[in-house]
């Protein structure tokens, strides 16, 4: 990819990576104010039997590769998308490159121009998302040997929380423990920061008000949002905290850790691999992590782990709106909340006492607004685009970086 250039901004564009620790998604912006999509892709199955599938703006297949099991690592991906970057692209400059990064910690509130130090700093963050942020900088890495003049932005997960208050972070540990950085960092946040972008967009009457944003899909969350800002959400220290997931356990007494420790002789990389891959709707069912293939069995083990999955989201929606003193609307986002009609009746149902009642036949036709006419809380359902989040941001940066050289010239 070429670096920034003097090209206008409107003739380049903006690149994305999402690094996920067994995928590697892209996609390409022209440089505009609307960033307008060019294409996007995937390398997925990263060191299994990887798998490259690229599609334009309409979703017409450009380019599609596999590889043979064990051929890629991320390193190795990263340049394969840098490939089938240029192979998209032909001459037409990239002017920066955006990356979601899980953990920003205490101190990355904001997104950030990535350089020597900063990198470094955000390597001390690795054992806060040992099974994310390794991913999701090894592609800075290569990018920066690759391609060293290119400006790289890294987006946090982590920073739309940033807006909430102590008590919503803190954990009940002595304060050298809270002080030394173990708090509830929450995650999602770009998912939740696009959400209310589009919020402001199309409803933004609602978008001021008291709402709980559900982030369901492989990985689930809910936050409580007021007035735009993140006021609490269900992810805490780490990205397994909170709702059960298809692999995560979500919430989970700390005494059933040191029993597993004590009684059952496991180790910590045991228990890791227990919590964040063999648990969740998977361990409950015992059949599959994905919500699709739930709903088409009809073994009883499928349907008790739906219903928990269910359960654990009403739980959590009542907490939040306790936490914000009310309730105004409920948000649907991710791949179970897009696209599960009767995951979002199931958990609708649960919450009438809130004021949110569903309208079956908007819910089954997918529309935006899936709320009962009359029902005192909205409930709707938006197509949440991280990348479109990480592409805005990235281009704020750069014509940031490119004013402030301007005025010092």
């Amino acid at each position: 990819m070429a670096a920034l250039d003097d090209t206008a901004p409107g003739e380049g564009c903006i690149a994305v990576l999402n690094a996920g620790s067994s995928s590697l998604k892209f996609a390409l912006y022209d440089a505009n104010d609307r960033l307008d999509p060019i294409a996007r892709g995937q390398i997925e199955r990263i060191n299994a039997a990887p798998r490259l599938k690229v599609v334009d703006a309409e979703g017409v297949v450009l380019d599609e590769r596999q590889w043979q099991r064990g051929e890629l690592d991320h390193r190795a991906a990263t340049h394969e998308v840098l490939a089938a970057g240029r192979r998209v692209l032909g001459d037409r400059p990239v002017h920066a490159v955006g990356h979601r990064v899980v953990h920003g910690g205490m101190h990355f509130s904001a997104p950030m121009r990535v350089d020597a130090a900063t990198l470094a700093a955000l390597d001390e963050l690795v054992p806060l998302a040992p099974l994310h942020q390794p991913h999701n900088l090894a592609p800075i890495r290569v990018i920066a040997e690759a391609v060293p003049h290119l400006p790289q932005v890294a987006c946090f997960d982590t920073a739309f929380h940033r807006s909430q208050g102590m008590l919503a972070q803190s954990f009940a540990l002595p304060r050298e423990f809270t002080e030394g950085g173990i708090r509830r960092y929450g995650f999602h946040g770009l998912s939740y920061e696009f959400i209310v972008s589009r919020l402001n967009e199309t409803v933004p009457a609602l978008a001021a008000r008291r709402l709980v944003i559900a982030h369901l899909g492989n990985g689930a969350s809910l936050c409580a949002v007021h007035g735009g800002r993140s006021v609490a959400s269900t992810m805490g220290f780490t990205a397994v905290d909170g709702l059960m997931m298809g692999t995560r356990c979500g919430a989970l007494d700390p005494g059933v850790i040191l029993y597993l420790m004590d009684q059952r002789g496991m180790t910590a990389e045991a228990i890791e691999t227990l919590i964040y891959s063999q648990s969740g709707l998977l361990g409950v069912s015992g059949i599959s992590s994905d919500m699709r293939t739930l709903r088409q069995s009809d073994r009883p083990e499928a349907r008790e782990a739906i219903e928990l999955f269910v359960y654990r989201i009403v739980r959590e929606i009542g907490s939040l709106a306790a936490g914000l003193g009310g309730l105004d609307g409920l948000v649907f986002t991710g791949g179970i909340g897009e696209n599960d009609a009767r995951t979002r009746a199931e958990v609708v149902a649960q919450c009438r006492w809130l004021g949110l009642e569903i309208d079956p036949a908007r819910n089954t036709a997918g529309e935006q607004n899936v709320g009962a006419a009359g029902a005192r809380g909205a409930v709707l359902v938006i197509a949440t685009d991280e990348e479109h989040m990480i592409a805005r941001h990235t281009l704020e940066v750069v014509r940031q970086v490119n004013g402030d050289a301007a005025q010092a010239r």
